[in-house]
């Protein structure tokens, strides 16, 4: 079993920055692609970034690219989500994702954390 916890969220400005982290623990065995993914009230849950599980591909949604930055520490078991430029709309309950798989041949599930809230507002 994996579990994901989020830190970081809390009340940023308009045009502010806030760093989220989410670290796994548990018996993990190897972890593949990481993202964050947001949820505003009365919205569907959206991807906001992926990593893959080396780090080297990135994607973003359109609304984030250019002002969020997602990056990862294999060997701490962490991804991040460096948020800049925050807008009014960026407000939402932020969630961790990974994929994880418990051995070479077991397929890859999906774990998620419990959520962070960001709220943007002067």
């Amino acid at each position: 079993q994996v579990q994901l916890v989020e830190s970081g969220g809390g009340l940023a400005q308009p045009g502010g920055s806030l760093r989220l982290s989410c670290t796994a623990s548990g018996t993990i065995f190897r972890i593949g692609s990481m993202g964050w993914y947001r949820q505003a009230p009365g919205k569907q849950r959206e991807l906001v970034a992926l990593i893959s599980s080396g780090g080297g591909i990135t994607s973003y949604a359109d609304s984030v690219k250019g002002r969020f930055a997602i990056s990862r520490d294999n060997g701490k078991n962490t991804v991040d989500l460096q948020m800049n430029s925050l807008k009014p709309e960026d407000t939402a309950v932020y969630y961790c994702k990974a994929e994880h798989r418990r051995s070479v041949v077991a397929p890859l599930i999906d774990y998620w954390g419990q959520g962070t809230q960001v709220t943007v507002s002067s």
